[in-house]
Order: structure tokens, then C-alpha cells, then sequence
């Protein structure tokens, strides 16, 4: 369902947590989510859109390849 692509940080969340990730919590200066016995930080809600680059980024540090994210 989620292209691979520009995202809102409020779907990207929601994506993680269709994939079994915990809420996100906050830790120190930084919010971050767990699952997969990884944890991974989110971005700031900053207003703009998640980019391809940073996208890629999260994905790879969460364990998620491409194909799993895309069919969600």
C-alpha cells in the first residue's frame, strides 16, 4: 500500500505499528519505536514530508526491506 516514497511521519508510524513495532516513546531528546528487537528512532515532526533518502534510512535500520513496506 505505502509506496516507496515521500511520507507523512503520521503514516509512517501507523505503518510501523501495522508491522508490529510498540508506540513510540520519548528517550532523552529523541522519540523512538521498538519491534524486531530493533529500536528505531522517528523523526521529529517537523510538518514536511519524510524524504526517499531518510525513508530508506529507517527501513534498513528497522529491518524492513522494500517489498514488505510496499505490500503493506
Amino acid at each position: 500500500m505505502p509506496p516507496f516514497g515521500p511520507i507523512k511521519r503520521k503514516d509512517l508510524i501507523t505503518n510501523f505499528l501495522a508491522l508490529g513495532f510498540d508506540a513510540p516513546v520519548w528517550g532523552g531528546d529523541l522519540q523512538y519505536m521498538r519491534g524486531r528487537g530493533q529500536k528505531v528512532r522517528t523523526p521529529d515532526p517537523h510538518g514536511e514530508d519524510i524524504n526517499r533518502g531518510l525513508l530508506a534510512r529507517i527501513l534498513r535500520q528497522a529491518g524492513v526491506d522494500r517489498s514488505e513496506w510496499e505490500a503493506l
